[in-house]
């Protein structure tokens, strides 16, 4: 009987796939254990969509096949990075059992079964077989509420992921290539899985695809995302219902009308605009420009005046010049948005971009991103000021991180793993928790408050 330690690197949508295979082993007879030294197989789900991601994927690797060297620990290494990168991984690292892709999620236990059985078969020294079986063909994995998923999430809170694969083609993106075309999950499903999740005791359902606004539109007279949402609405009681990664040019009128008129779906639109120099836009191959961009905000704001926008821009694109930045930083003071994630750009092999003329240099886009986010920093210590007096209701997540001292939750406006967060310094109550809590103090990006008890 197998002990298993999951190691899930990469984003929410990444993660699912991690609950997924974990949920999958645990049917097979497997059990989780919380520390890799208690554990009899290490498994790692990589993310190969950035240079930064592979990275911290081969150190994940590294650090877990150093156990090996010192135990009968078996090592299994899946995910994109696997995609991207397969028979150079295999070549690299021999020390590995088993490599699986992204589209091989279902497949795991009978991957493993398989693995283990051919050890068994083959005499002392020999080869155990195959690890890993490389493919060239589009993806087409798409799962469904049938697998079992074990949450490697708070039970308060949990990630819906509604479609795989994107067909946007950005030009620095490698996503189609790792992860195949847009496939939509239908409603039904979701709303079973959504369900599921709510019996479960999750509080907070945060819907996630590559492209959430795109949901639908790969087949024919396909619900959209706000036919999704209102079932949502309708068939479950889930407190807030959270939205990941909503592409500009699809921010309709009618979902903001939704958002606007159901506070369970929370007021927060997480949209990467990327930039707004339309010459550095139309080379990233992103259909829109600064004025639809401003349009757009200037939109939210009007029907939903409550809500938080958070973006994400990537400087040192090739061909951007002081001018395109001076932009982008004027963008920032004007439309003032709640929260802001600056990437420096680098050229992923097989991307598009990986080509293009004008390379900026590395210590011009540190620069950059160093100028931009001490602005946005200002601006969000700002934002969360006005909070400061307000009562906001609060997930309480549970003990901080920071110190066991405090405990600590977020309001609609702050995302799971990427935003801020509030620490709360009185009043009693349990992980998973909805409290009123009044905001006492405010930084850039968290703020610290106390919970209501009239």
């Amino acid at each position: 009987m197998y002990k298993v330690h999951l190691t899930s690197l990469g984003c929410p949508k990444n993660l699912v796939d991690s609950e997924v295979m974990l949920g999958l082993l645990l049917e097979r007879g497997l059990t989780a254990v919380a520390e890799p030294e208690e554990a009899d197989l290490l498994l790692v789900n990589t993310c190969g969509f950035i240079q930064s991601a592979v990275e911290e994927g081969i150190d994940t690797i590294l650090e877990l096949l150093e156990r090996k060297r010192e135990s009968t620990v078996k090592v299994v290494v899946t995910g994109c990075m696997v995609k991207r990168y397969g028979a150079e991984l295999v070549r690299e690292l021999p020390e590995v059992d088993l490599f699986l892709g992204p589209d091989e999620v279902p497949a795991i236990g009978e991957r493993l079964a398989s693995l283990l059985a051919s050890e068994q078969r083959a005499p002392q020294g020999a080869p155990a077989g195959s690890r890993f079986q490389g493919s060239s063909a589009v993806s087409g994995f798409l799962m469904d509420s049938s697998l079992p998923r074990k949450l490697a999430t708070p039970s308060h809170r949990a990630y819906l992921k509604v479609t795989e694969g994107c067909n946007n083609r950005c030009s620095y993106c490698l996503i189609p290539a790792l992860r195949g075309p847009l496939r939509s999950r239908s409603v039904p499903d979701l709303v079973a899985e959504a369900r599921a999740l709510e019996g479960a005791g999750v509080k907070e359902l945060t819907l996630v695809a590559q492209d959430l606004t795109a949901y639908g539109s790969d087949q024919r007279g396909a619900p959209r995302l706000p036919e999704l949402l209102t079932a949502l609405l309708a068939e479950t009681a889930i407190p807030w219902l959270r939205l990941l990664y909503l592409y500009p040019t699809r921010v309709e009128t009618r979902l903001l009308q939704l958002v606007a008129d159901n506070p369970r779906i929370t007021p927060y639109f997480d949209i990467p605009l990327q930039h707004v120099a339309e010459p550095l836009l139309k080379a990233m191959n992103r259909p829109y420009g600064e004025t639809q961009i401003r349009e757009l905000v200037a939109r939210i704001r009007q029907l939903v005046p409550q809500a938080a926008i958070r973006s994400t821009f990537i400087v040192g694109f090739p061909g951007e010049s002081e001018e395109h930045h001076e932009r982008l930083a004027a963008f920032l003071r004007d439309c003032r948005l709640e929260q802001v994630g600056i990437f420096t750009y680098f050229p992923e092999e097989g991307s598009p971009a990986a080509g293009l003329a004008e390379q900026c240099a590395d210590e011009l886009k540190e620069d950059r991103r160093g100028r931009l986010m001490a602005l946005q920093a200002e601006i969000s210590l700002e934002i969360n000021r006005a909070r400061v007096g307000t009562v906001e209701e609060v997930l309480v997540e549970g003990v901080s991180a920071e110190t066991d001292l405090l405990l600590a939750g977020r309001t609609r406006y702050q995302a799971p793993e990427i935003d801020g967060c509030v620490y709360l310094t009185e009043g009693h109550c349990r992980a998973g928790d909805l409290v009123r809590v009044r905001i006492d103090e405010a930084h850039p990006y968290d703020l610290v408050g106390a919970i209501m008890t009239d």
